[in-house]
């Protein structure tokens, strides 16, 4: 197993609670994507089977949703395996990937097995956000919830990764992360990331202009990043965070993409507070209609006049 970073505090007092014998039969661990849910939970069931990290183990069950959600029938799959014995030593973990999807009778069915599963036999739900977890379960629960890595921590998993990583490149992955590892893997492993966020920074740069034509000539250009919703929204949500406190404060120890700090300084001085808070009400208004399953274009484009006309 790679070595893992960050979460030290959670893991010394997990690692605590296994030495006392005072473990939780049930746990939640939360965080959004690549946040580094799943290795967490594979280090904690390789502890609880009093194990070694660099070997697989057949007491460890990984589930993880093959449809748009969990239902009752997988549940059902999940609970069976619950009940089989251990078949290494004494102990299993079962490790519920996706929990954000589990329906609700999907977590109804569950609430018996979560409460009080066999002996020997430990449950992980691992979701992005707690709001779709029942508060039944989330009582039943031991919780961890993992929190963004500091700006050294996110530099050391990247190292990790790849020694030859230029410096420069290093800057973008940590500022394009947000704390994020898996954020950081995603953008030095996918060039389109990184041309995304050059395109979304030239369109920053237009708005103040105010020139329609150009503004929407960007809407071609974003929709060959249609497979990148999330990634469009948060990365003109992350500038204009920057470009806000910049011009709040003038400092730029508090900015995250610290390797565009020339261009967030100039779009500080082009754009207006009201500006900045229209755009960032825009970005929440086009976020609720890709999660409605708008159309991805006709939407593209009414946030590029809205854009403009805030």
């Amino acid at each position: 197993m790679r070595k893992f970073i960050g979460h030290s505090s959670i893991i010394n007092s997990f690692e605590k609670r296994i030495l006392s014998g005072n473990i939780s039969h049930a746990h939640l661990i939360v965080g959004e994507d690549g946040i580094g849910k799943s290795s967490l939970a594979k280090k904690f069931a390789v502890k609880i089977l009093n194990g070694e990290e660099n070997r697989n183990y057949v007491d460890i069950i990984n589930y993880r949703c093959k449809k748009s959600s969990f239902g009752v029938d997988e549940v059902r799959d999940i609970i069976e395996e619950v009940n089989k014995k251990p078949f290494e030593g004494d102990k299993k973990v079962i490790i519920i990937h996706d929990g954000n999807k589990l329906t609700t009778q999907a977590q109804n069915a569950l609430l018996k097995t979560v409460e009080e599963p066999p002996r020997g036999v430990f449950i992980m739900i691992l979701c992005e956000s707690l709001e779709l977890i029942l508060d039944t379960i989330k009582s039943r629960c031991q919780i961890y919830k993992l929190t963004p890595l500091s700006k050294n921590e996110v530099i050391e998993y990247i190292e990790i990764l790849n020694k030859d990583i230029s410096d420069e490149e290093i800057t973008s992955a940590v500022a394009y992360s947000e704390g994020v590892p898996g954020r950081a893997e995603r953008f030095l492993t996918d060039d389109k990331l990184k041309s995304l966020r050059e395109l979304l920074l030239d369109l920053l740069g237009q708005i103040g202009k105010s020139d329609l034509e150009k503004i929407l000539s960007f809407e071609n250009e974003l929709n060959t990043y249609k497979d990148k919703k999330e990634e469009i929204l948060n990365i003109l949500a992350s500038f204009i965070r920057d470009i806000m406190v910049y011009k709040e404060v003038e400092n730029i120890s508090g900015i995250i993409n610290g390797d565009k700090i020339e261009v967030i300084k100039q779009l500080a001085i082009d754009m207006s507070y009201n500006k900045l808070n229209g755009i960032i009400e825009k970005i929440g208004d086009t976020r609720i209609n890709l999660i409605s399953n708008s159309n991805f274009s006709i939407t593209i484009r009414v946030m590029l006049i809205d854009f403009m006309e805030v």
